[in-house]
């Protein structure tokens, strides 16, 4: 029994590979500011819509896994739920890299103005781990 668990798994995690090889998306984490493009469709037409906010969670794995972007206009909050996978998306660029503590950023609901902003991380922070070699470097 336990090996049949082991090889679902095992496929499972494949499946979840073989499906984001098809769909190219940048890294991105809570805290982190996003720009989605994606598909809107009014009557016959069809167009690319942009919608920039701040990831305040990603639920989910694999195929079923979603994000939630929030920005505020006009001083009204907005939030959307975008599903990771889904063909509706036509591309996401990560604007600004995040440093937060915390998975859920569900504070920033209660928050007004310029206390909703998240301090930047240091570009180089994401892109290159901090080892012997780096410190070393330096």
């Amino acid at each position: 029994m336990a090996e049949a668990k082991k090889d679902k798994r095992g496929k499972e995690a494949r499946k979840a590979k073989k499906i984001e090889e098809r769909h190219e998306l940048p890294e991105f984490f809570p805290g982190d500011t996003v720009k989605v493009f994606s598909k809107f469709k009014e009557g016959d037409k069809e167009r690319v819509q942009a919608f920039q906010g701040t990831v305040i969670q990603i639920k989910g794995r694999n195929e079923s896994k979603t994000f939630t972007a929030r920005k505020v206009t006009r001083g009204i909050g907005v939030e959307r739920i975008f599903p990771l996978l889904s063909p509706m998306i036509v591309k996401i660029e990560v604007k600004k890299h995040g440093k937060v503590r915390r998975a859920k950023l569900y504070y920033l609901r209660g928050k007004k103005g310029k206390e909703t902003r998240v301090k930047q991380e240091a570009q180089e922070a994401r892109e290159k781990p901090a080892g012997p070699e780096t410190v070393a470097a330096k």
